[in-house]
């Protein structure tokens, strides 16, 4: 079992940015691909970032590529998200997720076994 803790939501103005953490603690981390996704109210959830457990790739969504940065600590149990440039549409709760077994469906939420229990972004215009 593997327990995820987000952290570093907040309110902002566009242009803005944030550092979203997510702390997991449970199982070793180190073999997980983790993944951030997002829900805005009304809407699916959807795919935002993916990194590897070697740390070595990295994938986003077109709608953040550029602008958002995924990194993991794995001495710390920790993934990060960075957001600059931050834009109103990126407006969501934001989840954490770990895969232990990445079989390259990463886009897809339900390759994922566990889930934080999400941290709200606001971004204001």
């Amino acid at each position: 079992q593997v327990q995820l803790v987000e952290s570093g939501g907040g309110l902002v103005q566009a242009g803005d940015s944030l550092r979203l953490s997510c702390a997991a603690s449970g199982r070793t981390f180190r073999r997980y691909a983790m993944g951030w996704f997002r829900q805005a109210p009304g809407k699916e959830r959807e795919f935002v970032a993916h990194i590897s457990w070697s740390g070595e790739s990295t994938y986003y969504a077109d709608s953040v590529k550029g602008r958002f940065t995924i990194s993991s600590d794995n001495a710390k149990n920790t993934v990060y998200l960075q957001m600059n440039s931050l834009k109103p549409e990126d407006t969501a709760v934001y989840y954490c997720a770990a895969d232990s077994h990445p079989s390259g469906y990463y886009r897809v939420a339900q390759s994922y076994d566990y889930w934080g229990q999400g941290t709200q972004v606001t971004v204001s215009s």
